[in-house]
Formats: C-alpha cells, sequence, structure tokens
C-alpha cells in the first residue's frame, strides 16, 4: 500500500499563487508516476500534471501549462504543485495520485492510489 498525504490548499485572490506538495509513504517503490488531478463542484475530476519519479519527465494540462509547475524530492518522496497567476477557474479540491510505470497518464481511472485532498479556491 502506499499513502498519499496531500497539503498547502487555502484561499488565494486571482493572480496569486500557491504551493502543494504531496507525501508519499509506504511501498512507494511500486510506483513511478506522480499526478495532480482536481475536481470542481459538479464537474468530473480532471488531470493537471504528472511526474515521473524516476526521470523526472513532466506532463501539463493545457490548461496549467506555464503557469502551474510540478516537482519531485525524492529523498523525501514529496511531489509539489506550484501553481502560479492562479485563475478563479482554478478552484476545485486538488488531489495527489500515484500508479505502477513509468507512463505519465491523464486518465485518473489508471491511478492506483489516492490522498484525501485539499481545498483550493481563487477568489476574482
Amino acid at each position: 500500500q502506499v499513502q498519499l498525504v496531500e497539503s498547502g490548499g487555502g484561499l488565494v485572490q486571482a493572480g496569486g499563487s500557491l504551493r502543494l506538495s504531496c507525501a508519499a509513504s509506504g511501498r512507494t517503490f511500486s510506483t513511478n508516476a506522480m499526478g495532480w488531478f482536481r475536481q470542481a463542484p459538479r464537474r468530473e475530476r480532471e488531470f493537471v500534471a504528472a511526474i515521473s519519479w524516476s526521470s523526472g519527465s513532466t506532463y501539463y494540462a493545457a490548461s496549467v501549462k506555464g503557469r502551474f509547475t510540478i516537482s519531485r524530492d525524492n529523498a523525501k518522496n514529496t511531489v509539489s504543485l506550484q501553481m502560479n497567476s492562479l485563475k478563479s477557474e482554478d478552484t476545485a479540491v486538488y488531489y495527489c495520485a500515484a500508479r505502477p510505470g513509468s507512463f505519465l497518464s491523464q486518465n485518473y481511472i489508471e491511478y492506483t492510489y489516492w490522498g484525501q485532498g485539499t481545498q483550493v479556491t481563487v477568489s476574482s
């Protein structure tokens, strides 16, 4: 099993920044791809970004590319999401997820482990 715990959500004004963190524990060697997803009320869960533990390769949704940066700290088993130039449409619950294999999937169904989520609210 792998446990994921997110932190860093909160309320921010449009144009501001937030940094989310995801701490992984347990059998982390069984996973290689880490992803961030988000879900707004009455909307489907949406891919945000993903990163490979081993290579550091990254992949972003078009809606956040250039504004968000995903990174990892292998020594601390932590993945972070730096969010800049936030917009009201970025408001959602943000989830950290992990999957075996190195493919940086955009499909939430392919992720095995999930955190509890952290709320991000951007006021306009």
